[in-house]
């Protein structure tokens, strides 16, 4: 079953073992189910076959829907119609079973995976010897060793020194897998890792767990049984933090260190800064929200700091109670004792626990107060608690100071310094919050203050404004106990002019009687809409000329955010010119920066998918304009990405170093040279695509009725309801007009749908008005911005099913409307393939081309039993019981989970 060319053998052996597995399982709990699921699954395979087939022999330069829709039908016509036979002769309970059944192998098919990446990076890094300058395997050290080679040493440390990765991660509801089955996933993987080592009664048992765990998520149910609050969400950083990226950020410092230092690393000072410092938007994030509030971010706030602080408490405790240097061997400094005194005086019963278990072993004993001193500045005892995350860092460079004139220099540049790295990152609040709002909410918000004063003495306040003051209030406190950096920045949505921001500073002005107890706030515009990305430097000119604004940015050393919103442009305007828009603004706007002196950082909303601006990161660093990263990236991530980046540490730290090393490589001469001169070079196919894709994008969302059609044609309302954020993920329940869809259901819709019109509509009708073969494949080849587009189009493509879709588009009755998207798809897939040179989407991409096509037949057995489902639900929804719909919407819910598992993308 998997013996397609392009699957190493490593892969192929794990996706047999659980497929094998998950058939146990079915035929454990329903013989007749297992033999459903074989049946489906043969002929989904062999229209699979068939199509992939069709694919790199079907050469048309004349694509038309007709081609689209019947042909792949007529080569598969028979299979197609058993397996659309088989799930119509289902009942309703036992599609369903059938569905998690699918969706259970998924899951398996991901840990597969990400095992043989992390299997393949371990045995690339074994080949390579350590006399090597830098280590090709680890992008950080490569970045770090061009800019030497191009700058300069003392050039390319200055910049090394300015790095900063500061991922931030939100809540937006994009995470289609419940909390419940992610838990069964780790453990599954850690099984699977055992594996290579384990032989007769032990890979027995190893097997039987295996088992134990899949027959627990196939029974459990996919979909969760209530949305999360925004204080449970906050979970998933814990997670992450506990599994991952605690032990493992210091670990991407030290690999740096290994490879510049050699044989004095972990003897000397560190060359490699903390640059990581993650962000979060969970349980701060207002806008479209209504469950974050003021109280619910002070919540959240708490539960960091506790958790955080804990986790340094049992660190410290442990590299302290191993700091077992004796006085006679490792004297103390001068600067310790006095540490040890100022200790003895702050608490002697917790200077003389710490002595009984270590009475000539200062360091220990000193590093063991301090395990103390967090303990009590978790419980806030005024007396014995650390003020400040700072305070604590002192502390501990007190400690390797004492360590390094002690000749111990293995223990302070080791443990020790592993230790401070960490503080470094994440402090004592782990993550920095960051508040958002809608703009007209602060409008609204001051008319009332202004009309009803401040206190309500002229007239009670609305209740969102009294939660907007409330929320001011909720950064001051967030501020007095984990410091400013813990809450600082504030976003504002929809940012239309600099009056946007200074609302923002009266507003927290008006929320406090004195002065002195306004929080620090740096306010960033956050720009989204084609026309406001368009007017943004004009909107920059007019907000650093706001008194609060200069005042700010002289504190900073001008430093400055600004916001770039991906979704809501490629969801206006269509993916080729958000692309194109959010480019030229980018441009601008470091271009602004750079003659006003002003420190930029740009902060990318960018989601999972395609279409919000999703694809890999450090591809995308690298296509920024020259001057608009300045050794800063700065991006959301969320929902599936979170898990997918930061899951596995391997991984993850695969995903830093890649991100940082493109991060550091983006201020490389030779980088700002081919970005600013192929961006001139083609301004005017730029300018072109634009335009063309553009009309082509807007006379499809702009004929009659089409929202209407949409939130038919897809599982938009069934997505509604499903329980995968506390954030809604629309404005309604149907969709009426295009303001009411927001763009994550949007761009989940169609990719349930087969079709991620999304991510590539309109690009095939503007290279079709161009004509110009020649000219994009060279703009592909040398255009940084254009061939990181094109390939994440064609991993989109690769994700469609043309006959498929066509059942999706035909619920909606609308033949003039099914046309254009099949037509387009069509026509851009015929120019995609022709840019890239490949006969099926992916080709040349070994491994990910293969495992994408092995994957398909599994979605599609999904994808066709949702669609049928869809079609009974439309169909026959006047005609159920409200216990038939239920169930009929149960099922579709479990297809919906199941494909964004098999597709491994949601919005």
């Amino acid at each position: 079953m998997f013996t397609k060319a392009g699957i190493p053998d490593e892969l192929r052996g794990t996706m047999t073992l659980f497929l094998r597995l998950v058939r146990k399982v079915l035929s454990e709990y329903d013989p007749h189910l297992r033999q459903s699921f074989d049946d489906l699954l043969a002929n989904t395979l062999l229209v699979h076959t068939k199509t992939a087939s069709f694919a790199t022999t079907h050469t048309s330069d004349t694509p038309t829907a007709d081609d689209a829709a019947s042909t792949d039908v007529a080569l598969t016509e028979a299979h197609f119609e058993k397996a659309v036979e088989l799930i119509d002769s289902l009942p309703v309970e036992q599609a369903t079973l059938l569905m998690r059944g699918f969706a259970t192998y998924f899951h398996l098919a991901n840990i597969c995976e990400e095992n043989y990446r992390v299997h393949a990076l371990h045995v690339r890094e074994q080949a390579i010897p350590t006399t090597l300058e830098y280590n090709p395997i680890n992008d950080l050290t490569v970045a770090y060793r061009r800019l030497v080679d191009e700058c300069g040493h003392a050039k390319a440390l200055s910049l090394l020194k300015r790095l900063e990765f500061h991922p931030v991660f939100t809540a937006h509801p994009t995470e289609a897998r419940r909390r419940g089955i992610e838990g069964k996933i780790r453990r599954i993987a850690n099984l699977l890792k055992e594996r290579p080592n384990l032989g007769g009664a032990s890979l027995a048992e190893n097997e039987r767990q295996m088992l134990q765990e899949i027959d627990a998520m196939f029974r459990t149910s996919p979909i969760g049984l209530k949305k999360p609050t925004p204080v449970e969400e906050a979970d998933t950083i814990l997670d992450i933090f506990d599994n991952t990226l605690f032990d493992m950020v210091p670990e991407v410092y030290r690999r740096f260190d290994d490879w510049e230092l050699g044989d004095k690393a972990g003897t000397v000072p560190p060359v490699c800064p903390a640059f990581f410092h993650p962000g979060s938007w969970i349980g701060s994030d207002r806008d479209g929200n209504p469950t974050v509030t003021a109280k619910v971010s002070r919540e959240v706030a708490e539960k960091f700091r506790c958790h955080m602080l804990n986790a340094l408490m049992e660190r410290t405790y442990y590299v302290g109670r191993n700091l077992t240097l004796d006085a006679m061997c490792t004297k103390p400094s001068d600067m310790l004792i006095n540490l040890w005194n100022h200790q003895v005086e702050m608490s002697e019963s917790m200077t003389s626990r710490a002595q009984t278990v270590s009475t000539s072993e200062l360091h220990r004993a000193v590093m063991i107060v301090m395990s103390y001193r967090l303990k009590a500045t978790i419980n806030r005892t005024a007396d014995l608690m650390y003020n400040s995350a700072e305070d604590f860092l002192n502390d501990l460079f007190v400690v390797q100071e004492s360590l390094t004139q002690a000749g111990a220099l293995r223990a302070a540049y080791g443990p020790v310094q592993n230790l401070i790295w960490q503080v470094q990152s994440f402090g004592f609040h782990m993550v920095e919050m960051e508040f958002r709002q809608h703009s007209l909410v602060h409008t609204r918000a001051l008319a009332d203050i202004h009309e009803h004063g401040r206190r309500g003495e002229r007239g009670e306040l609305a209740p969102m404004t009294r939660e907007v003051l409330d929320t001011f209030r909720a950064i001051g406190s967030i501020q007095r106990r984990n410091g400013v950096i813990a809450a600082r920045r504030y976003i504002i949505s929809f940012s239309q002019s600099a009056q946007n921001v200074a609302d923002v500073y009266e507003l927290a002005r008006l929320a406090f009687a004195h002065e002195k107890d306004v929080p620090v706030l740096d306010v960033i515009p956050l720009f989204e809409q084609v026309e406001d990305l368009k007017n943004a430097v004009s909107i920059l000119d007019d907000m650093i000329r706001i008194p609060e604004v200069q005042k700010r940015m002289s504190q900073t050393n001008r430093r400055l955010e600004v916001m770039l919103g991906y979704s809501d442009s490629s969801k206006d305007a269509g993916p080729t010119s958000a692309t194109l828009v959010l480019h030229e603004a980018q441009q601008a706007i470091a271009q602004w920066a750079e003659r006003n002196r002003i420190d930029l950082v740009l902060m990318h909303g960018r989601g999972g998918a395609v279409g919000r601006g999703g694809g890999p990161a450090n591809r995308a660093v690298l296509a920024q304009p020259k001057g608009s990263v300045n050794c800063h990236f700065k991006l959301t991530e969320q929902g599936e990405v979170i898990f997918a980046r930061y899951g596995d540490p391997t991984l993850a730290r695969r995903h830093i170093e890649s991100v940082a090393g493109a991060t550091l490589l983006q201020s490389a001469p030779s980088i700002e040279e081919i970005n600013t001169d192929t961006t001139h070079k083609y301004e005017q196919l730029a300018h072109d695509l634009d335009e063309f894709s553009r009309q082509r994008y807007l006379q499809l969302l702009n004929t009659k009725d089409f929202a209407e059609w949409f939130s038919i044609v897809t599982p938009l309302t069934e997505i509604g309801l499903m329980p995968i954020g506390s954030r809604p993920a629309k404005r309604g329940l149907g969709a009426k007009s295009l303001d009411d869809l927001r763009t994550i259901p949007w761009i989940f819709s169609w990719s349930q749908a087969r079709i991620n019109l999304a991510a590539w509509y309109g690009l095939g009708t503007a290279c079709q008005s161009i004509n110009d073969l020649d000219l994009l494949k060279q703009a592909y080849s040398e255009w940084p911005v254009f061939t990181t587009f094109i390939d994440n189009i064609e991993m989109s493509l690769s994700k469609t099913d043309a006959s498929i879709a066509c059942m999706y588009l035909n619920l909606g009755n609308r033949k003039d409307l099914s046309q254009m998207v099949l037509e387009e798809m069509e026509l851009t897939r015929k120019w995609v393939l022709a840019i890239t040179n490949n006969t099926w989407p992916l080709e040349h991409r070994r491994v990910l081309g293969s495992v994408i096509r092995m994957r398909l037949p599994y979605v599609n057995a999904l994808s066709l039993t949702q669609v049928r489902a869809l079609a009974a639900l439309r169909e026959k929804n006047d005609k159920l019981t409200p216990e038939e719909r239920e169930r009929f919407i149960y099922l579709i819910l479990c297809t919906v989970s199941g494909v964004a598992a098999g597709l491994q993308n949601t919005g």
